[in-house]
């Protein structure tokens, strides 16, 4: 099957119209669970993506010991810790800077238990990958899930090698929708996305956003879309396209080395509301 192009602008018109009443209860609820020790930067980044590209609201539990009780560059977000009860989210970002402990593994059962929508990044993925149990669950959710994987990430999924992956990209994203029945970004140059509709490939994106945090930066977008009133397979095909063509505008300013996701995601807001006013 050969992938079809994204549709950015059927896409963006599928994103819910804001009306003159409209108010943070329109928009959904995100809550970021991640950021275990010396990660918490990545969870943080995940949380900020998700307010810049619409979500109502942003909670982010954070496992790292005595976390920061408020972000200062972003304090619209709000920070728990690990021994919150978790909120009722529209959709939950599992994974970013998570690990792989006990704790995680425990966060991440009772997402996969909940009725909340899904973006599993990371170390969910990592896990999922060494549970046999955590895959059942996965697989037999009846909530939408989108997950996100690097090559890495899709091998060890698919009990595979990375070479195994990036031969054959097209069967390994399509694989890994079928066994886990949910809609798949396989990241990476020309990222791929299985969904209900068929396989996408993404062709915004360069080399200059080979950095840190970028994942991050995608599961807020997706995740961010999803709580607005898309479904998963649109709002993954959105998020991928603008993730990249946010890379392109930055690379236009002569920002090739040492890009960074919070630039990114910055223009990716901008970028965002220009396409919604055409």
């Amino acid at each position: 099957m050969n992938p079809q192009r994204i549709d950015q602008q059927r896409l963006v018109k599928r994103l819910p119209a804001r009306t003159l009443d409209s108010h943070k209860g329109l928009f959904g609820k995100v809550v970021v669970i991640g950021g275990a020790s010396g990660m918490t930067g990545a969870a943080i980044l995940a949380a900020r993506a998700a307010l810049k590209s619409g979500a109502g609201s942003v909670y982010v539990v954070l496992l790292t010991g005595n976390p920061p009780a408020v972000d200062f560059i972003q304090p619209e977000l709000m920070l728990h810790d690990a021994t919150t009860q978790l909120p009722y989210a529209t959709v939950r970002i599992v994974g970013c800077g998570m690990g792989c402990d006990a704790v995680a593994r425990n966060f991440l059962q009772d997402s996969l238990q909940s009725q909340s929508a899904l973006v599993l990044d990371a170390d969910a993925l990592n896990l999922i990958a060494l549970h046999a149990e955590l895959r059942e669950l996965l697989a037999q959710r009846n909530a939408p899930t989108v997950l996100t994987p690097h090559p890495g990430e899709a091998a060890r999924l698919l009990a595979c090698s990375t070479e195994d992956i990036q031969s054959d990209r097209i069967t390994s994203v399509q694989k890994l929708a079928k066994i886990f029945s949910c809609t798949v970004i396989l990241k990476g140059a020309g990222s791929l996305c299985a969904t209900r509709e068929g396989l996408y490939i993404n062709t915004t994106g360069n080399p200059g956003m080979s950095g840190p945090g970028m994942g991050d930066a995608l599961a807020g977008m997706i995740a961010a879309f999803i709580a607005q009133g898309m479904n998963t397979d649109d709002a993954a095909l959105l998020a991928i396209c603008l993730h990249g063509a946010a890379g392109d505008e930055l690379s236009k300013q002569g920002i090739t080395i040492g890009m960074t996701a919070s630039e990114l995601t910055d223009q990716a807001r901008q970028l965002l509301n220009q396409w919604r006013s055409i």
